[in-house]
């Protein structure tokens, strides 16, 4: 390809929106362009990376006998109310009516549309297992995009499903799947885990997220030092065996005016207390039943544990008015003293669960269930009685592994930072069992099928690589994602020796197999080289004048700072060497 001829639109300066790095550098680079918030084009360079890790996840998933289809990106409602997603799924679902007024979204997942087309076709045992895979646009109206491509409305993906008989089975074909993730991201260059995740959304008993360890990664990791745990921190557990109450003298309740002060940061302040001191508590509607959860005030509460906790398919936090209705203040000072009994009398499903934690809280603070006060030497059960404790909060610096650390060992989670480039599931009947999916077994029995999920954000593999791989000059690109394998620079061109050994070096490495650009432009030789670093191409050949005078050509890989003359006439076997040994 020739450089003059390739539409690769550079940019001097970063757009003020960028906001990582990969976002910064794919937009300088020609990558992409911003169309809308959360929406990009896609240009010539971007797509052949793109492409790249596409190949690599392609290979992948038909080595372990997956099977790709082609499916639409408008989904019927029909289908998703059969699952009950249509209703609960929220915002993030594009839906719109046709000319005929029926209904439709645009698909951020599809997993009634495959369970769909499976229950239409697989009829037996013996078509299992299956598993098939594709790759498209997924669209989800996110509230606040950012961080370029990374958190993007409309995404590229590959989404995969697998059908089987029974647990077993289906558990055992997760494995593969885990491992057949490993070698995709292990390809691409990147510094990887698996963690353990929340379903969320989706569903299903258990899932993983693989993670790009980055400082700039939207999220929080907690890993052991000591053992193989790894979880995101909205699914890492906390030991209950920490929540141990310290010796001290329990006082008597007292109450405090704090006129304007509500939160635990402004009221520590103003009563000079530890946060450690404040009990926090939070309202929720959880399928309809009130719900007050009560976490140590220097800790967060962790929603999808609650609702896992309670067997909660919905759970949302209370408006002000219903706050107000059952705790009889404004928000901000209610308290658990007495709380559990008054709220019954409104509704006598209420429940109120606690964290652990809150067992290691003496002469606590909370709010005082008035306006403008709050109580100090709140202690339970003197003064409050949760219904139950369990693990309800993040876990935080300090705390076990819950592996390890519950067998004696102590270790202390350690806490990064990660790009989610994919997530596994496994969905079990959840699917199967409400879209009535069925097939007969050996026994002429009629079963639902067990299924499993796996998605891998393609997309999101290109800007994580740019965030683990690159410097002050540019992206580094490992030589599986390049989009050229090598840059040909002649500096002169006016010069005819330089032409004819640019066309002819061109030509032989293209012959070989190699990706080529050959920079043609009239352009400084300073000019090319730094648009060479942007890029990111493993290897620069410059031909120059002191260097074809000698028959030799300059070398630079782009992960070293020493370059190499090596003879004109063995430039295709030095290059294939230099490829063959390049590693980022």
């Amino acid at each position: 390809m020739k450089y003059s001829k390739f539409f690769m639109p550079t940019l001097r300066d970063v757009p003020k929106d960028a906001d990582t790095v990969s976002a910064k550098l794919m937009l300088r680079s020609g990558m992409i362009r911003k169309l809308a918030a959360g929406l990009y084009d896609w240009l010539p360079l971007g797509l052949r990376i793109l492409k790249k890790v596409e190949g690599i996840v392609r290979e992948e998933m038909n080595s372990i006998d997956g099977q790709e289809v082609w499916l639409p990106h408008v989904q019927p409602k029909e289908l998703w109310e059969e699952t009950g997603r249509w209703g609960v799924y929220g915002k993030e679902l594009l839906r719109f009516k046709d000319r005929k007024n029926s209904e439709f979204c645009f698909a951020p997942t599809a997993e009634e549309v495959i369970t769909d087309l499976v229950r239409r076709d697989v009829r037996s045992y013996r078509q299992l297992p299956l598993m098939v895979y594709q790759f498209g646009t997924k669209f989800r109206d996110e509230i606040r995009p950012r961080f370029g491509i990374m958190r993007a409305r409309e995404f590229y993906m590959k989404d995969g499903y697998s059908f089987h008989a029974d647990e077993k089975d289906a558990e055992v074909y997760y494995s593969k799947v885990l491992e057949a993730y490993s070698n995709i991201f292990r390809r691409c260059g990147l510094n990887f885990r698996p963690v353990e995740a929340e379903s969320g959304a989706i569903g299903g008993s258990f899932s993983h997220e693989f993670m790009v360890m980055a400082e700039t990664g939207e999220e929080e990791i907690v890993t052991c030092p000591s053992c193989n745990y790894a979880a995101n921190l909205e699914r890492a557990e906390c030991l209950p065996v920490q929540s141990i109450a310290p010796q001290e003298t329990q006082l008597a309740l007292e109450e405090v005016s704090t006129p304007g002060t509500y939160t635990v940061d402004d009221v520590a302040k103003l009563l000079k207390e530890p946060k450690e001191k404040f009990i926090k508590t939070l309202f929720f509607k959880a399928d309809e039943i009130p719900v007050v959860a009560l976490v140590r005030g220097d800790t967060d509460l962790n929603l999808p544990k609650l609702a896992r906790v309670l067997g909660a398919k919905t759970i949302f936090k209370m408006s002000e008015e219903e706050y107000a209705r059952f705790a009889g203040c404004d928000v901000g000072f209610a308290g658990p003293q007495g709380l559990k009994e008054k709220a019954r009398q409104k509704d006598p499903k209420f429940k109120l669960v606690a964290d652990h934690l809150i067992k290691s809280v003496v002469n606590g603070i909370s709010g005082a269930n008035l306006k403008d006060s709050h109580s100090k030497n709140l202690n339970g059960p003197r003064d409050f009685e949760p219904d139950l404790f369990a693990d309800l909060r993040n876990a935080i610096r300090g705390d076990f592994c819950p592996r390890c650390g519950a067998k004696g060992q102590k270790s202390v989670l350690n806490f990064s930072r990660g790009i989610e480039v994919g997530h596994t599931f496994k969905l079990g009947t959840k699917y199967s069992a409400s879209m009535k999916a069925e097939y007969l077994d050996e026994a002429g029995k009629s079963r639902p099928f067990v299924m499993g999920c796996y998605g891998i954000g393609v997309s999101r593999v290109v800007a994580a690589a740019i965030e683990q791989n690159h410097d002050d000059n540019g992206m580094m690109w490992r030589k599986e994602l390049a989009p050229f394998q090598v840059v040909l620079i002649p500096v002169k061109l006016d010069d005819a020796k330089t032409l004819e050994w640019s066309k002819s070096i061109y030509n032989d490495l293209t012959r070989a197999g190699i990706e080529v650009l050959l920079d043609d432009r009239e352009e400084r030789a300073g000019v090319k080289f730094k648009d060479a670093d942007l890029i990111g191409i493993p290897v620069k050949i410059t031909l120059g004048e002191k260097g074809l005078s000698q028959n030799q050509a300059e070398i630079k890989t782009r992960n070293s700072a020493q370059a190499e003359f090596i003879p004109l006439d063995s430039i295709v076997s030095e290059i294939q060497s230099k490829l063959k040994q390049y590693n980022q």
